[in-house]
């Protein structure tokens, strides 16, 4: 697995764990930054995306739930709104990555994490936003 695409997980993971118990992300990302639980250092490509998402959460929540064709944020899997929210952040926030790579990228993790119909829905709803992409305001 490449460097990026394991600091992606990390973030989704984190992402994951933060809404499962309730708690701040990034309190969270903090904690695991000062104490890891793992043998790996976390990347620092892991706290730029939870940072982002978290920055970002309310505008990207609201984009993901308006586009994502009567799915409401609380209906989707939890995995899936976590691999969502690292995938519009990089669409939206990140010039670095190309758009079709955070696609792929979402759509790989959902594979190897998610529900059989995850893949095809993250793929719909990303490439959706990327087609709306040049019309949104960004906040």
């Amino acid at each position: 697995m490449a460097a990026r695409t394991k600091a992606r997980k990390r973030a989704a993971d984190l992402l994951f764990e933060a809404e499962q118990r309730d708690v701040d992300a990034l309190a969270l990302l903090a904690d695991r930054v000062a104490k890891p639980v793992t043998e790996a250092a976390l990347p620092q490509y892991t706290a730029d995306i939870v940072e982002g998402v978290m920055a970002h959460l309310e505008r990207l929540d609201e984009l993901l739930e308006t586009y994502s064709n009567d799915w409401t944020l609380e209906r989707m899997p939890a995995v899936d709104r976590a691999l969502l929210r690292v995938g519009a952040w990089e669409i939206f926030y990140n010039p670095e990555v190309p758009d079709e790579v955070a696609v792929d990228e979402a759509v790989s993790l959902a594979k190897k994490l998610s529900t059989d119909d995850s893949p095809s829905f993250i793929n719909g709803l990303l490439d959706k936003l990327i087609r709306i992409k040049p019309s949104i305001i960004l906040g």
